[in-house]
């Protein structure tokens, strides 16, 4: 096997394969050679080569979000590093394990004039859980910067035992710092940073391995519920006679069905799912903004609940956001081993385990309930609801809504659904979901800025098929996701292209002026045909319904190449009639 010389390069890549991390996206560059030669001449690892460091970030997103182990990147010194960063904050609030493995130049070569140097050291600081700086190698005294000139010794053999001290030491600091570093990815799911200098020449090769670093083993140690904790959980249950549990980004299968079962059957309780949730059950409230958005005061006061358990991760409705923080709970839960965030400014505690331990732990100790008519009631709502929703959709012309109301209904059972952010997230959740469709959508900060290339990670590493449903801004912004040689071909895309950020349209602001069109709306006349093109993709494209129906027939078939469909609608209608839906549902 064909190793780089350079001792630190080979623990890098040791210690990744001790610790399993399997997955390395690469990004060319002359500075992180070594690495590259080591990774991509062992078999263990799977190596991808993606130009674009952006792209190439949110694809190893995509990959550890579905494997949920650690996936690496490696880059070159310079500005590719800082092309990471919104991949990496992604990573860093929705709890997905990313390695970043930047190379750098060595110390006494930072802020002196070379080229692609940046200073590197904590460039991810408030979004990453460890930042490790590793220390160069010494190879002689002139490796050494000149604050770290040797001292003139009276012979070889007294220099030579100093530096292989310095070396040693060197080394036991560099893999503490690397282990530490894979040990919170795995542990905490998370991003980290291990920067690694090295020195030129770059290019060495060796047959065998020169060192052989120690690998620290993960401390382990099962989260618990509190006894006393979990007794006053079960004290303000009993007390409670209106319970709601709201359920954000989750991964699918990450609630055992018996406890959503015990869930459903108590009607003191109102389960409301966002399409992220992956939950489902006929007892529970999806399309929440359904329920909420038609509310008056009054009824949204009966529907305040006494107590809220939240879990999973971000909430993309903005009207149970609303409804919440007006309306608080007297206690708010939130189940999560990690973190809690105070979203709706009333969090009572934070029970640290995840839900499967909290729910086994507190459903058995909780019988003979008093009666509620609280999900009767709601229960109600949402049939008439339902009734109205599927009305509405009749009556209304081709549109965003339209649209996506035929685009769900069509995606294939048992596959996976990737949704861009901002209007594809949002219109998904008005509608019921075929419940053997794992759903996922970049919800840690919700940008719109990698969510094709999440969708490619993710394609590429799962055995299922994978369609990406986004809008017409957040597709051209992130079009380099399709500037690799892995998309399989049963991947697919869906493109409503309603020539502009529609969502803008939505929001308060002065529509159908110049200063708007060009600044918030951002209009446009592209199409993905060329793109499709240039990248092997076969393209289809609908204008109207008919068109509609006749693109989607065979579309998630075999195929010999990738595809994706473009959906032109009304740019001037949409908004109108997604605002009217509300009033018409109520």
């Amino acid at each position: 096997m064909t190793y780089s010389k350079i001792p630190l390069a080979q623990t890098v890549v040791q210690l990744c394969k001790l610790k399993n991390i399997k997955h390395i996206v690469i990004s060319p560059g002359s500075r992180n050679a070594p690495l590259t030669i080591s990774f991509t001449n062992d078999d263990f690892f799977s190596c991808y080569s993606i130009v674009d460091e952006r792209c190439a970030a949110f694809f190893a997103l995509g990959i550890a979000q579905q494997t949920k182990e650690t996936a690496a990147l490696v880059c070159t010194s310079g500005s590719a590093l800082l092309n990471y960063y919104p991949a990496i904050s992604e990573a860093f609030y929705s709890d997905i394990p990313l390695v970043v493995l930047s190379a750098d130049r060595p110390k006494h070569l930072i802020d002196v004039g070379d080229g692609q140097t940046i200073n590197q050291k904590n460039v991810f600081e408030n979004h990453i859980l460890y930042s490790a700086n590793l220390k160069l190698d010494i190879k002689d005294e002139n490796n050494l910067s000149q604050k770290e000139e040797l001292p003139i010794f009276k012979s070889l053999e007294n220099k030579l035992e100093r530096i292989l001290g310095l070396q040693q030491g060197i080394q036991s600091f560099n893999e503490e710092e690397i282990n530490t570093a894979l040990n919170l990815a795995k542990l905490k799911k998370g991003p980290v940073h291990i920067n690694i200098p090295f020195d030129e020449p770059l290019y060495q090769l060796a047959e065998t391995l020169t060192v052989k670093p120690d690998v620290e083993s993960l401390d382990t140690k099962p989260p618990r519920i509190d006894d006393g904790e979990l007794d006053d959980c079960i004290d303000e249950w009993y007390v409670a006679q209106r319970k709601m549990i709201l359920v954000g980004v989750l991964h699918p299968d990450s609630v055992e069905q018996k406890l959503l079962e015990e869930l459903a059957d108590d009607d003191s309780v109102l389960v409301f799912t966002e399409t992220t949730s992956n939950l489902h059950h006929p007892n529970f409230f999806p399309s929440i903004d359904k329920i909420i958005a038609p509310l008056s005061q009054d009824e949204l006061k009966t529907l305040q609940p006494e107590i809220l358990i939240t879990f999973g991760g971000m909430i993309v409705s903005k009207k149970v956001k609303a409804f919440l923080r007006q309306h608080k709970p007297k206690h708010h839960w939130h189940i999560d081993e990690k973190k809690a965030y105070d979203t709706f400014f009333c969090l009572t505690k934070h029970i640290e385990v995840s839900p499967n331990q909290f729910f086994s732990a507190f459903l058995p100790k909780i019988t003979h309930l008093p009666k509620s008519n609280y999900f009767d009631v709601w229960t109600t709502v949402k049939k008439y609801r339902t009734k109205k929703h599927l009305e509405y959709i009749k009556a209304i012309p081709f549109s965003d809504f339209k649209v996506f109301s035929q685009v769900l209904k069509a995606i294939p059972n048992k596959t996976i659904l990737q949704l861009g952010n901002s209007s594809a997230v949002r219109y998904a959740q008005l509608f019921n979901l075929n419940p053997s469709v794992e759903v996922f959508c970049n919800r840690g900060t919700s940008g719109i800025d990698g969510s094709t290339s999440t969708a490619v990670g993710c394609a590429v590493i799962s055995n299922k098929q994978t369609t990406f449903v986004t809008g017409d801004l957040s597709f051209f912004y992130d079009s380099n996701a399709l500037w690799n040689n892995y998309i399989p071909d049963n991947f697919r895309i869906i493109v409503i292209n309603n020539q502009g950020g529609g969502i803008f349209r939505i929001l308060p602001g002065h529509k159908n002026t110049d200063n708007f069109d060009n600044y918030f709306e951002t209009t446009h006349r592209l199409t993905a045909q060329h793109l499709c093109a240039m990248y092997k993709f076969e393209y289809r494209k609908a204008s109207n319904e008919t068109e509609l129906s006749a693109s989607l027939k065979g579309f998630f078939n075999k195929s010999k190449t990738p595809r994706l469909l473009e959906i032109f609608t009304p740019r001037t209608e949409n908004d109108s009639i997604l605002l009217e839906y509300f009033n018409f549902i109520k």
